[in-house]
């Protein structure tokens, strides 16, 4: 919810709720960005804040910002599908990052933004924005774009109506650059991402698929992108989404 809509037929917990839709994208907020972004009074923004961090749905920074708190990830965590995923994920993720030593992500789709609901990471020096939780663009990050590349028809073309915004120096910002790489992408079963959602960095996504064949979540190892060269992660990060495939599938029918 945003701008400066009239308010006053809201309920407390829709105004909550409304505070908590802020975090989605911005982690960490100011008292005023919140204001502005829901269009409330300063004093109920104060109010509510101040309630959700007694709870912990919200904790309060040293620095005076707020950002999602412990007890609203615990509940969140307990999400059946997401979490499903992500136990029945975890072996491959942590056969993954012992063969790389590697920062190691899973991401599913969420409306037109990658959510990642799995990070491990062997190398906290490299500056990745990612964070579990978090939800960054489609089209500027590999395992968005692995999702993208697979989704119905319509949600490529809502993304690129939404604005294909640089976030840096090889961000793909058009369109038909953008068709064109996701096409490669289906055609060649992985995604290769130099420096395009964080300068520096690079990374390696591949699409896992559930029983019905259908692509559902990515898996991705992020490198700095001088560091070493993409096409030799290609393999580790290949074998470890075919191997959640396969658990998603099932075991084989017996003859």
């Amino acid at each position: 919810m945003s701008g400066r809509s009239n308010t006053a037929g809201l309920t407390v917990l829709s105004r909550a709720f409304a505070i908590l839709d802020t975090f989605v994208d911005h982690p960490e907020q100011t008292h005023g960005s919140i204001t502005r972004a829901t269009g409330f009074s300063p004093a109920t923004v104060h109010r509510l804040l101040a309630e959700m961090v007694a709870w912990g749905a919200v904790e309060r920074t040293a620095w005076g910002r707020y950002r999602i708190g412990m007890q609203l990830w615990r509940l969140g965590s307990q999400a059946p599908a997401g979490r499903a995923l992500r136990d029945l994920a975890l072996p491959f993720l942590q056969d993954l990052l012992e063969v790389t030593h590697e920062v190691v992500h899973l991401v599913v789709l969420d409306a037109r933004r990658a959510l990642y609901i799995e990070k491990l990471e062997a190398r906290p020096d490299i500056a990745v924005q990612s964070q579990v939780g978090r939800r960054l663009p489609l089209h500027a990050t590999g395992p968005g774009k692995v999702l993208l590349a697979h989704a119905p028809p319509p949600l490529l073309d809502e993304v690129i109506a939404a604005g294909l915004d640089r976030h840096a120096k090889r961000t793909i910002t058009d369109p038909g650059a953008l068709r064109q790489a996701l096409a490669a992408i289906r055609q060649q079963g992985f995604c290769l991402s130099r420096d395009e959602m964080t300068d520096g960095t690079s990374s390696v996504a591949a699409p896992v698929r559930d029983a019905r064949n259908q692509v559902i979540a990515a898996v991705s190892v992020v490198v700095p992108s001088d560091d070493r060269s993409l096409t030799l992660l290609v393999p580790p990060v290949r074998m470890a989404a075919l191997g959640l495939s396969r658990a998603l599938a099932g075991p084989p029918p017996e003859s």
